[in-house]
């Protein structure tokens, strides 16, 4: 599914790169005659209105992404997609929000990753407490696969934070300055400590310096101290978790219009983009 706008604007960049190639202007990653590699993303989008602004937000920058890039992009919010027959023709999946709580969709994700798969998930993606509506009954998802387990605690209000680039080496870290201020998010703590996992590689963490990280009003919901992972990967499956994915909302004039947004963040875009081709055993967008 795709919004009026980005039909909107896929269709004036479609004809802007028709113009390109008339005068031989065209990104070469996109003068291929086929495309690099297939991304299928999934997204539910239906409750809180800063995911909601963050999904159409993701889904309309990565069909830009796949323009510019030369890679194909389909986003659905039917989540029985997520089977056998349409993940064994996609290089990489994406949970924009939320995970599949069915089952068969669950077993058919699994597979999919045990067999070579890849995997980027957002924000809410990363989600389970119990009692909730994404309560934590998939130990393999939680536990072993992003290695977090429940969700612990959050910031409020989003803010940007100094991300510390914690691995400099990894391909998704490719061109990021050490330290380097994040869009507005809010930020998420978990109850398992991913540094004593020896399967959890941390690339990216919340500098010192950011400290304090929200505004409240609650004190719980303002960071003063800690350590907190932001962005990693599981060495035993070819994926990466980014807890960037909640856009600043006005809710308090009942307007709900979003204040900030997560892509308008050049060098967090630059990560994405990264993170995206080494899954996809792409090269890396340099």
């Amino acid at each position: 599914m795709l919004y009026p706008i980005q039909l909107r604007n896929l269709s004036i960049r479609v004809l802007l790169l028709g113009v390109l190639y008339f005068y031989g202007l065209a990104p070469l990653s996109a003068q291929g005659s086929s495309p690099s590699f297939r991304v299928l993303a999934f997204y539910t989008a239906t409750h809180d209105p800063a995911h909601i602004s963050f999904v159409e937000e993701a889904n309309q920058w990565f069909s830009q992404m796949a323009l510019t890039h030369g890679f194909t992009y389909q986003a659905t919010n039917d989540w029985n997609k997520l089977n056998k027959k349409q993940l064994s023709s996609c290089q990489v999946v994406i949970f924009l929000d939320t995970r599949p709580q069915v089952a068969s969709q669950r077993k058919a994700f699994e597979r999919y990753m045990k067999k070579g798969g890849a995997w980027m998930g957002f924000h809410f993606a990363g989600f389970a407490l119990t009692p909730s509506a994404y309560a934590q009954n998939w130990n393999w998802y939680h536990n072993e696969f992003i290695g977090a387990g429940a969700y612990k605690s959050n910031t409020w209000r989003p803010t940007s934070a100094v991300l510390k680039v914690e691995d400099p080496a990894h391909p998704a870290t490719k061109h990021l300055p050490a330290t380097f201020a994040s869009a507005p998010n809010e930020w998420y703590s978990w109850q398992n400590d991913l540094r004593a996992n020896a399967a959890i590689k941390i690339l990216l963490s919340i500098d010192g310096q950011s400290f304090p990280v929200g505004t409240g009003p609650k004190p719980e919901e303002i960071w003063h101290s800690g350590y907190y992972p932001v962005a990693w990967t599981n060495t035993d499956y070819r994926m990466l978790y980014i807890n960037m994915g909640h856009n600043d909302i006005d809710y308090e004039n009942k307007t709900n219009k979003t204040l900030s947004f997560t892509f308008a963040n050049q060098t967090q875009n630059q990560f994405i983009m990264n993170a995206l081709f080494w899954l996809a055993r792409a090269k890396t967008v340099d």
